[in-house]
């Protein structure tokens, strides 16, 4: 399945770029503010990988990854 890059959308590219640069490094996603993990929570969630398994997989790996780091900056773990 062939896509011409005018197909992506703009979400489409936020989302590969913040997929992109925190699966590159764990440092990477630890560095990634907290409205950037809301953003990429909400491209996650709205796109549908039920055609395929593994990445259907690691879309609910990255979520519960991103509700945890959520969790830590609003609770303030890590502060002590």
């Amino acid at each position: 399945m062939y896509h011409d890059m005018a197909d992506i959308s703009s979400e489409d590219r936020e989302r590969i770029k913040l997929l992109t640069l925190i699966s590159s490094s764990k440092h990477e996603f630890d560095k990634l503010s907290l409205e950037q993990l809301a953003r990429l929570q909400e491209l996650l969630e709205k796109k549908d990988y039920s055609h395929d398994k593994k990445a259907d997989k690691s879309k609910s790996k990255f979520l519960k990854r991103i509700n945890v780091r959520i969790y830590e900056l609003t609770e303030g773990k890590g502060i002590w």
